[in-house]
């Protein structure tokens, strides 16, 4: 069953594969438009189980859309040297490195190393910068997009398919009005989404162990891009009654959301391989969604298909300038 409601409750649970299959007919007519079949390498460099399973959910979806998947298990102390090996390997299309690695600065470095044009994840320096500065292209023209990070785009898509996004306003106004609760401020998930929410129109209240940060495009989001300021002093008793959407992803076992300070009504969505809802959320949400894996996994087709087109067009473009 697609999506389900509990009959004592008026929350609405949706699964992440009915927001999946939403997405599937997009990546399908895509990848039926190419010129062959594009293929994606994964870099499996640890023993963290979360990251073995979305490699297996990788590989499993990859042959359910006839993409060419390897899965490449090597040495973390070797990761960069394979890395760079299939930067310029031409049989390579995309590549995914399944994090953490080494849970520091190094993994910031290995994702710098990634070839821009081949980097599905988004995480790259000159897609993270145009997903801060809210460039959605690569070039002036504006017929190439940007690649942003799967997970914070599998949150958007999410939103999107809840309508919560309001498709009367303008494309890159669609939140204007409300306010969004995001629970992890990691540099690879928590904060790029906070930043694509709020150049979006949204107020979002960004969460973590250091405090609350407010990020807003200002007063009528009249600014281009978002701003950052400090809540001094805010917790989650703060920001949590304000917003109409609550999104956490605190990994580990030990958090559960305080469910006294949802407002009646609000959306919550769940990131983390955890539950950081517990189930009293089902009794002051109106829509619920416990998890957003399979959604990771179309929205990272969606880049690879999305770097391929890319690089389809580069190329087309050069053969008319010859």
């Amino acid at each position: 069953m697609a999506d389900e409601s509990d009959t004592a409750t008026s929350c609405k649970v949706i699964l992440a594969s009915t927001v999946a299959k939403s997405l599937q007919s997009e990546v399908t007519e895509g990848l039926s438009k190419l010129k062959r079949a594009p293929s994606l390498v994964g870099f499996l460099a640890n023993n963290d189980p979360g990251a073995r399973m979305y490699a297996n959910w990788t590989a499993k979806t990859c042959r359910e859309n006839d993409v060419i998947f390897e899965l490449r298990e090597v040495d973390r102390e070797d990761l960069e040297g394979h890395i760079l090996a299939a930067n310029v390997d031409d049989s390579v299309d995309g590549i995914i490195v399944y994090y953490p690695i080494f849970n520091d600065r190094q993994d910031q470095y290995l994702q710098q190393i990634t070839d821009v044009s081949k980097d599905v994840e988004g995480l790259s320096h000159r897609y993270i910068f145009n997903l801060y500065q809210n460039n959605r292209f690569l070039d002036e023209k504006k017929m190439q997009k940007s690649v942003l990070p799967c997970t914070p785009l599998a949150v958007i898509k999410i939103l999107e398919y809840l309508r919560i996004y309001n498709t009367i306003l303008p494309y890159g106004n669609r939140l204007f009005g409300h306010s969004i609760t995001v629970i992890n401020r990691s540099e690879v998930v928590g904060r790029p989404l906070a930043a694509l929410l709020a150049n979006d129109g949204a107020c979002v209240y960004s969460v973590d162990l250091n405090g609350i940060q407010q990020f807003t495009r200002g007063e009528g989001i009249k600014k281009k891009r978002h701003e950052v300021v400090e809540k001094e002093g805010w917790g989650l008793q703060n920001c949590v009654p304000l917003s109409d959407v609550v999104i956490s992803g605190v990994p580990g076992d030990s958090f559960r959301f305080p469910t006294e300070f949802l407002r009646d009504g609000a959306v919550c969505i769940n990131f983390s391989t955890e539950k950081n809802f517990g189930p009293a959320v089902k009794e002051k949400a109106s829509i619920y969604v416990p998890a957003i894996g399979k959604v990771t996994i179309i929205v990272l087709l969606r880049n690879l298909l999305r770097i391929v087109q890319n690089k389809e067009m580069r190329s087309d473009n050069a053969k008319i300038m010859t």
